[in-house]
């Protein structure tokens, strides 16, 4: 009888804030952030040879006769989506801000060729490189500079483009991760399994598990690939200024793991912005706005961007 009132017990432990978050779910906040048909944009395309892709993506030119700094944006995981907010509300904020932006369709979405689904972040990375130089010979706006801004996954990935080449003024991560992919994923799955109610404890068990089932099932070739990369080493050769912004409520990147990392390097190039509130968007905290990117951060990369490339001349 002892047994089975213990096994009740555990169950309802396991089970019952499960039941609970499903018949009474939190109300969702909704986010206020720009939209394709709030911002003025050229298309463009441009060529990887070394893949032999041939890609497109949106030129944002800011008011002015220039000549401007610029920032190629580096996606996130999974396909790009010229719709998507996030991208844009941070594009539209460096224009305003005299900043030319090059948001280019990842491969194998919207109009660019090839499959996001079967490269490593060496290979994306080539993407962002081409990216750039197709930067430096354009002629539809003067530019002073160039750099790379990394989203999301785009954070491992800029480390890469910065060693492959000396032509950019500025690096920004905006919440990228400084961990593994194995163990940023082990990080996401946990906090994942939580937000459907488990308790802590219960959700790391799972998502040990869970974890497993992604990377030998789900997605082999990737994390067979990636999995075990570190930024670290690559940040520390980083010789350009750089910027890494994190929201201390993130439930996809570890964030303070991530931070105290790239604060170990001692690097005084590098500054490091953590905001309190905010999850993985970056957004307002709760109660203070719902901006889906919070202005304090939009702001700290407009000025690492202006404050990186002063004093630079017209290159094209």
């Amino acid at each position: 009888m002892k047994k089975r009132y213990i096994v009740i017990l555990a169950l309802l432990i396991v089970v019952g804030p499960v039941l609970a978050r499903q018949l009474f779910p939190p109300e969702p906040r909704q986010y206020s952030g720009v939209t394709l048909d709030q911002v003025q944009y050229t298309e463009v395309t441009f060529r990887n040879d070394a893949a032999g892709l041939d890609l497109a993506g949106m030129l944002f030119v800011p008011d002015g006769e220039g000549p401007f700094p610029a920032a190629v944006i580096i996606h996130g995981s999974g396909t790009s989506n010229r719709q998507n907010r996030w991208y844009l509300t941070l594009t539209k904020h460096l224009q305003d801000n005299g900043i030319a932006v090059l948001l280019p369709d990842k491969r194998g979405s919207e109009q660019s060729s090839g499959d996001w689904r079967s490269a490593d972040f060496e290979q994306l990375a080539t993407d962002t490189l081409a990216a750039v130089d197709f930067m430096h010979s354009q002629e539809i706006v003067p530019l002073s500079a160039i750099g790379v801004i990394g989203m999301s996954q785009g954070g491992w990935i800029a480390p890469i483009v910065a060693r492959e080449t000396d032509d950019l003024a500025f690096v920004v991560s905006m919440v990228g991760s400084t961990v593994t992919p194995k163990e940023q994923l082990l990080f996401e799955e946990d906090h994942n399994i939580r937000q459907m109610g488990f308790l802590p404890g219960v959700s790391y068990g799972i998502a040990l598990i869970s974890t497993q089932h992604i990377r030998r099932v789900r997605m082999p070739e990737f994390y067979d690939a990636v999995g075990d990369y570190d930024p670290i080493p690559l940040w520390s050769k980083m010789d350009v200024p750089a910027l890494a912004i994190f929201g201390r409520d993130d439930t996809n990147v570890p964030s303070e793991r991530s931070a105290a990392r790239l604060e170990a390097l001692g690097r005084d190039s590098l500054q490091i912005i953590m905001f309190d509130g905010s999850g993985h968007a970056v957004q307002d905290p709760a109660g203070r706005g719902d901006s889906l990117i919070r202005k304090e951060a939009l702001d700290a990369i407009a000025r690492h961007v202006t404050e990186s490339t002063a004093g630079t001349g017209a290159y094209n």
